[in-house]
């Protein structure tokens, strides 16, 4: 894969439900653009999904990319459930509903469009682009606002 582009992502809730934000920083050898973004009631993994979401929407073109996030929620989702739940119609091995199915479908599609490379980092431990991703999405529910700076 091309490392062309690099995305770092996390989710942010205060309170669980509760004011949620979202932050994705993405990197590319031309820039670096920072997304952020609130919703007023939410859960963390909610947040953790929609970041990586908002991040992969904003490439319009089939893209080699690199998605760094802290949440395990994600990488487990996107990487070890994410088939049997589908082949099962979005229920669990326990035959529940999958919970925020609304966000799997969404990612689901996204990560079949792009030839994504998901890792997982282990959040507040110093690196660079999670830690700013974190501040994105504490932004966010401090300004109760979405932007792209």
């Amino acid at each position: 894969m091309k490392n062309n582009i690099v995305i770092y992502t996390d989710g942010a809730c205060k309170g669980n439900p509760g004011e949620g934000g979202w932050g994705a920083v993405i990197e590319n050898k031309k820039s670096v653009n920072k997304l952020y973004g609130y919703e007023k009631n939410t859960t963390n993994n909610r947040m953790e999904i929609v970041a990586a979401i908002k991040a992969l929407k904003t490439f319009s073109e089939k893209s080699d990319i690199i998605i760094y996030t802290d949440s395990k929620y994600l990488m487990n989702g996107i990487n070890d459930w994410i088939n049997n739940w589908k082949k099962n119609n979005w229920k669990t091995s326990n035959k529940k509903d999958v919970k925020n199915v609304d966000l799997w479908k969404i990612i689901d599609e996204l990560n079949l469009k792009h030839n994504i490379e998901w890792n997982w980092v282990k959040g507040h431990s110093g690196n660079p682009g999670n830690e700013m991703a974190d501040d994105l999405a504490n932004l966010a529910i401090s300004r109760k606002s979405e932007k792209l700076i």
